[in-house]
């Protein structure tokens, strides 16, 4: 009897211990991967995007008017403290929200749709537009509020801005620190909204053929959901120490069988 409760303690210890490689393992099947171009990821501007836009000219005094510039204010009451507090601010560029219409109200210029360009098809409308105003214009656009939410099995879920209008999946989880060992690395959730609309996909990040797919690069504002696994599941239900528990008799069984013999 003992003996066969060593051999069922020892079954359970291997049971629990092992685990499967192809749910743990990222890009398994790189090297079967043909390799291709590398794509440049251009941006595609949303509503509510924040824009930061400059305008220069060989002329400078021709591009002033483009450039509105505002004062971050700091305390202090009265007439004559708002009169320190300008003289004392930061003085900032102006940035322009992108409207539910893809809209911006842009200086001199008017309303200018840039909702649903690209960066550079964005770039190319301004600049056509500013060359009724100023000779050779040069522009620079920025996406200021760039981010995504990275939520689920990981080691520190948050949202995360983005600096370089630029990143992947597998960058956005490692800034969220990995997944966890619970993580479901074959069913990652993607959420987007483009054009008004949600779309989702399921990306499976064990096989490497993901990093062609349209998921690869992330938008902004986009949601990452990281699904947990069975174990992660069994164990809010019983215990998140369910796994030591058995592991821990299963030990004693066997010492206890090792003993008596």
């Amino acid at each position: 009897m003992i003996k066969r409760l060593a051999i069922i303690a020892i079954l359970g210890i291997l049971f629990i211990s092992c685990a499967s490689r192809e749910k743990l393992v990222y890009y398994q099947n790189i090297k079967n991967l043909p390799s291709s171009e590398m794509t440049n990821y251009n941006p595609t501007l949303k509503e509510d995007d924040l824009l930061l836009i400059l305008v220069s000219a060989p002329i400078p005094e021709t591009a002033k008017d483009f450039n509105l510039t505002t004062y971050n204010m700091t305390g202090g009451t009265g007439l004559g403290a708002q009169n320190l507090d300008i003289a004392q601010g930061q003085i900032r560029h102006q940035t322009y929200l992108i409207d539910n219409k893809g809209f911006i109200q842009f200086p001199v210029i008017g309303s200018i749709k840039l909702g649903g360009l690209t960066r550079e098809e964005a770039l190319r409308v301004l600049n056509t537009s500013l060359k009724k105003y100023i000779t050779d214009p040069i522009v620079n656009l920025r996406i200021l509020n760039y981010k995504v939410t990275v939520q689920g099995e990981v080691m520190r879920p948050g949202t995360f801005n983005i600096i370089s209008e630029r990143i992947t999946l597998p960058e956005a989880i490692s800034m969220a620190g990995d997944m966890t060992i619970y993580g479901k690395r074959d069913n990652v959730l993607v959420i987007r909204e483009m054009d008004g609309k949600k779309t989702h996909n399921f990306v499976d990040m064990t096989q490497s053929d993901f990093i062609n797919s349209p998921f690869y690069y992330l938008s902004q504002n986009d949601l990452i959901v990281v699904e947990p696994n069975k174990t992660r599941i069994n164990a809010s239900a019983v215990g998140p120490n369910i796994s030591v528990i058995i592991s821990s008799l299963s030990l004693l069984i066997t010492v206890i069988a090792l003993l008596v013999r």
